[in-house]
């Protein structure tokens, strides 16, 4: 029981960390495309070198926005094989409660479904 509770919290936690760390990501990537956006209009009414070099930067703004949401997703992906991982455990310490909660959610389901008909 003790480790149930255990893991329970550490699954918490791990999710609580995930929503942070996501939301950090999505404001960067999100502040960085709209930096490389304004820096793309601004070129756009400029000519010559001065609009080239403001091309060049948003351009620049732009891949790392990229990079960031690559190393995001690679992260994302790590936590989610952790979770999984802790579910699986989970489910191994606690097989009857684990059944009881799926045919809960599963009679749960059936009578909603019963009843749109």
């Amino acid at each position: 029981m003790l480790d149930t509770t255990r893991s329970n919290v550490k699954a918490q936690a791990h999710a609580q960390q995930f929503d942070s760390n996501l939301a950090d990501a999505q404001s960067d990537v999100k502040s960085l495309v709209r930096d490389a956006q304004s820096m793309l209009t601004a070129a756009g009414a400029l000519t010559g070198e001065k609009a080239d070099e403001l091309r060049n930067r948003g351009m620049e703004m732009l891949d790392r926005a990229l990079g960031r949401a690559g190393r995001y997703q690679g992260q994302a992906l790590e936590k989610g094989k952790e979770l999984a991982h802790d579910a699986d455990v989970y489910v191994k310490d606690n097989p009857w409660r684990t059944v009881a909660v799926a045919a809960g959610v599963g009679v749960l389901l059936g009578v909603l479904l019963s009843r749109k008909q």
